[in-house]
């Protein structure tokens, strides 16, 4: 009796490390008095991947995912991103001492997000300019949303809609009403900021290193094209102008050319 109860006390405390929302796993348990043994519960690599003894002889597991493993000793708990020169670069303090892991993750969830929308605009800016589209839409790229018809662009919005749906399904903790404040803008514990599974290219490394690299490309691209589209979006409000027509006024301007020659009453510049 005095085995029995020592290794259901061992099996019980190591799955209690286990994330709420892995499958359950079964141990099996066979006792004699010549034999006691148990069977070790078989985790997802994704999810639980490391397991160390203490000095008191307790167990710790480390979640692991996509090879990295939160260090709250680290910079934005060790997750990728930084490069020189600036190294790790937080002037506002989004991950500061003090500030949670799942508000880290949450921040970078946001960065990663944004920054593969941007990329996706900075390359529509400029080929949606160029390149008449189904609906004969023209001009400058902020003025384009607006010419679509209606049924188009409600289909985009519901395609949109459900994008971001199917992403909050993936990677957010399910809402618990009861308790709002314990669940409200939770991801959950084994879900990687930004990967929701998409990978039709099959581009995702499986090397830890070579995923952080890429990480890093990614992130850092995704910060340039916000920059760059931000640009884009304030000097066509300005000008009203799309951007290959500015390159080309400025190539005048700069060239000695007057800008304006070509202007009249039926030709607006």
């Amino acid at each position: 009796m005095m085995k029995l109860a020592i290794l259901s006390t061992a099996v019980a405390t190591t799955a209690a490390f286990a994330p709420s929302n892995s499958p359950r796993v079964g141990a099996n348990l066979r006792m004699s008095e010549e034999e006691s043994s148990a069977e070790q519960p078989n985790f997802s690599p994704t999810e639980m991947n490391a397991f160390s003894e203490s000095s008191t002889g307790s167990s710790a597991v480390a979640a692991s995912i996509n090879g990295w493993v939160a260090d709250e000793s680290l910079p934005c708990f060790g997750l990728p991103g930084a490069i020189a020169p600036t190294g790790f670069f937080d002037p506002l303090g989004f991950a500061q001492k003090g500030i949670s892991l799942n508000e880290v993750k949450r921040n970078r969830e946001a960065e990663v997000m944004h920054g593969r929308v941007a990329m996706v605009a900075a390359v529509g800016y400029l080929a949606g300019e160029s390149i008449s589209g189904p609906f004969s839409i023209v001009g400058p790229a902020n003025d384009q949303l607006q010419q679509m018809p209606a049924p188009a662009f409600a289909l985009l919005t519901v395609t949109i809609a459900a994008m971001e749906l199917k992403r909050a399904t993936i990677g957010w903790v399910e809402p618990d009403f009861g308790s709002w404040s314990k669940t409200l803008w939770k991801l959950r514990d084994n879900y990687y900021p930004g990967d929701v599974g998409f990978d039709p290219l099959g581009l995702k490394p499986t090397d830890a290193e070579e995923f952080a690299n890429m990480q890093t490309r990614e992130i850092q691209n995704g910060r340039l094209a916000m920059i760059g589209v931000a640009g884009m979006c304030a000097q066509e409000l300005v000008n009203h102008r799309s951007i290959m027509e500015t390159l080309t006024f400025y190539q005048k301007v700069y060239s000695g050319v007057n800008p304006y020659e070509a202007c009249g009453d039926t030709i607006i510049c």
